[in-house]
Protein backbone atom coordinates (compact mmCIF):
# COMPACT_ATOMS: atom_id res chain seq x y z
CA UNK A 1 0.00 0.00 0.00
CA UNK A 2 1.26 3.47 -0.86
CA UNK A 3 0.86 5.62 2.22
CA UNK A 4 0.04 9.32 2.25
CA UNK A 5 -0.09 11.76 5.15
CA UNK A 6 -3.89 11.61 5.00
CA UNK A 7 -3.73 7.89 5.86
CA UNK A 8 -1.87 8.64 9.06
CA UNK A 9 -4.23 11.50 9.85
CA UNK A 10 -7.26 9.28 9.29
CA UNK A 11 -5.89 6.56 11.57
CA UNK A 12 -5.17 9.17 14.23
CA UNK A 13 -8.81 10.30 14.04
CA UNK A 14 -9.95 6.70 14.43
CA UNK A 15 -7.70 6.22 17.46
CA UNK A 16 -9.04 9.40 19.03
CA UNK A 17 -12.70 8.54 18.44
CA UNK A 18 -12.41 4.95 19.61
CA UNK A 19 -10.61 5.87 22.80
CA UNK A 20 -10.47 3.19 25.49
CA UNK A 21 -11.12 -0.40 24.42
CA UNK A 22 -10.53 -3.98 25.56
CA UNK A 23 -9.06 -5.33 22.32
CA UNK A 24 -5.56 -6.77 22.16
CA UNK A 25 -3.07 -4.74 20.08
CA UNK A 26 -3.39 -7.14 17.14
CA UNK A 27 -7.18 -7.23 17.33
CA UNK A 28 -7.30 -3.46 17.53
CA UNK A 29 -5.10 -3.08 14.45
CA UNK A 30 -7.52 -5.26 12.47
CA UNK A 31 -10.60 -3.41 13.74
CA UNK A 32 -9.13 0.04 13.03
CA UNK A 33 -8.29 -1.04 9.47
CA UNK A 34 -11.90 -2.19 8.97
CA UNK A 35 -13.11 1.16 10.24
CA UNK A 36 -10.59 2.95 8.04
CA UNK A 37 -11.78 1.02 4.97
CA UNK A 38 -15.49 1.55 5.68
CA UNK A 39 -15.64 4.80 7.70
CA UNK A 40 -18.07 2.94 9.97
CA UNK A 41 -17.26 3.00 13.70
CA UNK A 42 -19.94 0.43 14.44
CA UNK A 43 -17.47 -2.25 13.40
CA UNK A 44 -15.68 -1.64 16.70
CA UNK A 45 -18.46 -3.69 18.32
CA UNK A 46 -19.20 -6.03 15.42
CA UNK A 47 -15.84 -7.62 14.61
CA UNK A 48 -15.43 -10.71 16.78
CA UNK A 49 -12.42 -12.99 17.17
CA UNK A 50 -12.53 -16.62 18.24
CA UNK A 51 -9.90 -17.89 20.62
CA UNK A 52 -6.48 -18.23 18.94
CA UNK A 53 -7.87 -17.02 15.60
CA UNK A 54 -5.00 -14.63 14.95
CA UNK A 55 -2.33 -17.16 15.87
CA UNK A 56 -3.99 -19.84 13.74
CA UNK A 57 -4.35 -17.49 10.79
CA UNK A 58 -0.77 -16.23 10.98
CA UNK A 59 0.60 -19.77 11.16
CA UNK A 60 -1.51 -20.86 8.20
CA UNK A 61 -0.31 -17.90 6.14
CA UNK A 62 3.32 -18.59 7.02
CA UNK A 63 3.01 -22.24 5.97
CA UNK A 64 1.60 -21.18 2.56
CA UNK A 65 -1.86 -22.62 3.23
CA UNK A 66 -4.28 -22.32 0.30
CA UNK A 67 -6.73 -19.41 0.46
CA UNK A 68 -10.30 -19.78 -0.80
CA UNK A 69 -12.58 -16.76 -1.30
CA UNK A 70 -16.22 -16.52 -2.27
CA UNK A 71 -16.25 -13.78 -4.92
CA UNK A 72 -13.81 -12.06 -7.32
CA UNK A 73 -14.14 -8.77 -5.39
CA UNK A 74 -12.43 -10.32 -2.37
CA UNK A 75 -9.82 -12.04 -4.51
CA UNK A 76 -8.88 -8.80 -6.25
CA UNK A 77 -8.65 -6.93 -2.94
CA UNK A 78 -6.29 -9.40 -1.24
CA UNK A 79 -4.21 -10.52 -4.24
CA UNK A 80 -1.61 -7.71 -4.17
CA UNK A 81 -0.97 -8.08 -0.44
CA UNK A 82 -0.56 -11.86 -0.49
CA UNK A 83 1.62 -11.71 -3.62
CA UNK A 84 3.95 -9.27 -1.91
CA UNK A 85 4.30 -11.41 1.20
CA UNK A 86 3.63 -15.14 1.61
CA UNK A 87 2.43 -15.86 -1.95
CA UNK A 88 -0.22 -18.39 -0.90
CA UNK A 89 -2.34 -19.78 -3.75
CA UNK A 90 -5.82 -18.21 -3.98
CA UNK A 91 -8.94 -19.81 -5.48
CA UNK A 92 -12.36 -18.19 -5.95
CA UNK A 93 -15.58 -20.12 -5.37
CA UNK A 94 -17.58 -18.02 -7.80
CA UNK A 95 -15.11 -18.79 -10.57
CA UNK A 96 -14.62 -22.49 -9.76
CA UNK A 97 -15.53 -24.91 -12.51
CA UNK A 98 -18.49 -26.92 -11.23
CA UNK A 99 -21.35 -28.91 -12.62
CA UNK A 100 -24.74 -27.12 -12.80
CA UNK A 101 -26.53 -26.98 -9.47
CA UNK A 102 -30.01 -25.49 -9.14
CA UNK A 103 -30.22 -25.73 -5.36
CA UNK A 104 -27.26 -23.44 -4.61
CA UNK A 105 -25.74 -20.17 -5.75
CA UNK A 106 -22.63 -20.26 -7.91
CA UNK A 107 -20.51 -19.00 -5.02
CA UNK A 108 -21.90 -21.61 -2.60
CA UNK A 109 -21.44 -24.48 -5.03
CA UNK A 110 -17.93 -23.29 -5.81
CA UNK A 111 -17.04 -23.03 -2.13
CA UNK A 112 -18.28 -26.58 -1.56
CA UNK A 113 -16.23 -27.88 -4.48
CA UNK A 114 -13.06 -26.10 -3.40
CA UNK A 115 -13.55 -26.89 0.29
CA UNK A 116 -13.63 -30.61 -0.42
CA UNK A 117 -10.45 -30.21 -2.44
CA UNK A 118 -8.71 -28.05 0.19
CA UNK A 119 -10.42 -28.94 3.51
CA UNK A 120 -7.83 -27.18 5.69
CA UNK A 121 -7.65 -23.94 3.71
CA UNK A 122 -8.09 -20.36 4.88
CA UNK A 123 -11.60 -19.26 3.84
CA UNK A 124 -12.46 -15.60 3.27
CA UNK A 125 -16.23 -15.24 2.78
CA UNK A 126 -16.98 -11.57 2.24
CA UNK A 127 -20.25 -11.28 0.33
CA UNK A 128 -22.10 -14.55 -0.12
CA UNK A 129 -24.27 -15.59 2.81
CA UNK A 130 -25.09 -18.86 1.02
CA UNK A 131 -21.38 -19.61 0.64
CA UNK A 132 -20.83 -19.10 4.37
CA UNK A 133 -23.84 -21.29 5.18
CA UNK A 134 -22.48 -24.02 2.90
CA UNK A 135 -19.07 -23.84 4.55
CA UNK A 136 -20.60 -24.03 8.04
CA UNK A 137 -22.63 -27.07 6.94
CA UNK A 138 -19.44 -28.79 5.81
CA UNK A 139 -17.70 -27.90 9.08
CA UNK A 140 -20.56 -29.31 11.14
CA UNK A 141 -20.51 -32.51 9.08
CA UNK A 142 -16.74 -32.68 9.75
CA UNK A 143 -16.05 -32.81 6.02
CA UNK A 144 -13.65 -29.88 6.32
CA UNK A 145 -11.53 -28.33 9.06
CA UNK A 146 -10.42 -24.85 7.94
CA UNK A 147 -7.27 -23.28 9.32
CA UNK A 148 -9.22 -20.02 9.60
CA UNK A 149 -12.55 -18.61 8.45
CA UNK A 150 -13.15 -14.90 7.90
CA UNK A 151 -16.91 -14.40 7.57
CA UNK A 152 -18.38 -10.97 6.86
CA UNK A 153 -21.46 -11.31 4.59
CA UNK A 154 -24.31 -8.87 5.07
CA UNK A 155 -27.85 -10.18 5.15
CA UNK A 156 -31.32 -10.08 6.68
CA UNK A 157 -32.38 -13.74 6.68
CA UNK A 158 -30.71 -16.12 9.15
CA UNK A 159 -27.42 -14.22 9.02
CA UNK A 160 -27.09 -14.18 12.80
CA UNK A 161 -27.92 -17.89 12.94
CA UNK A 162 -25.19 -18.78 10.45
CA UNK A 163 -22.61 -16.65 12.24
CA UNK A 164 -23.67 -18.13 15.59
CA UNK A 165 -23.17 -21.63 14.15
CA UNK A 166 -19.72 -20.59 12.98
CA UNK A 167 -18.96 -19.38 16.50
CA UNK A 168 -20.14 -22.70 17.96
CA UNK A 169 -18.00 -24.72 15.54
CA UNK A 170 -14.76 -24.07 17.48
CA UNK A 171 -13.01 -23.42 14.16
CA UNK A 172 -10.64 -20.41 14.38
CA UNK A 173 -12.50 -17.51 12.83
CA UNK A 174 -13.01 -13.76 12.60
CA UNK A 175 -16.56 -12.65 11.90
CA UNK A 176 -18.71 -9.55 11.64
CA UNK A 177 -21.78 -9.99 13.83
CA UNK A 178 -25.23 -8.70 12.95
CA UNK A 179 -26.60 -7.72 9.56
CA UNK A 180 -23.65 -5.63 8.45
CA UNK A 181 -20.63 -6.74 6.46
CA UNK A 182 -19.18 -6.80 2.98
CA UNK A 183 -16.17 -7.71 0.86
CA UNK A 184 -14.40 -4.50 1.92
CA UNK A 185 -14.52 -5.56 5.56
CA UNK A 186 -13.32 -9.07 4.69
CA UNK A 187 -10.38 -7.74 2.70
CA UNK A 188 -9.44 -5.27 5.43
CA UNK A 189 -9.44 -8.05 8.03
CA UNK A 190 -7.42 -10.39 5.83
CA UNK A 191 -4.87 -7.82 4.69
CA UNK A 192 -4.35 -6.62 8.26
CA UNK A 193 -3.80 -10.20 9.36
CA UNK A 194 -1.24 -10.65 6.57
CA UNK A 195 0.62 -7.54 7.78
CA UNK A 196 0.70 -8.88 11.34
CA UNK A 197 1.79 -12.35 10.21
CA UNK A 198 4.50 -10.89 7.97
CA UNK A 199 5.90 -8.95 10.92
CA UNK A 200 6.06 -12.18 12.92
CA UNK A 201 7.19 -14.65 10.26
CA UNK A 202 8.25 -12.75 7.16
CA UNK A 203 11.95 -12.61 7.90
CA UNK A 204 12.25 -16.17 9.15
Amino acid sequence: MEWHITDAQSLAIIDNEIGEHSLSPSEYEIVRQVIYATADFEYKNLVSFSENSLQAGATALATRTTIIVDVPTVQAAIFPKICGTFANPIYCGFEAITRPQKGKTQAAWGIETLAKRYPEAIFVIGESQTALATLVDLIEMEDVKPALVIGTPAGFIDTDVIKSRLNDSLIPHIRVDGRKGNAIAAAAIFNSLVNLAWQAYGNK
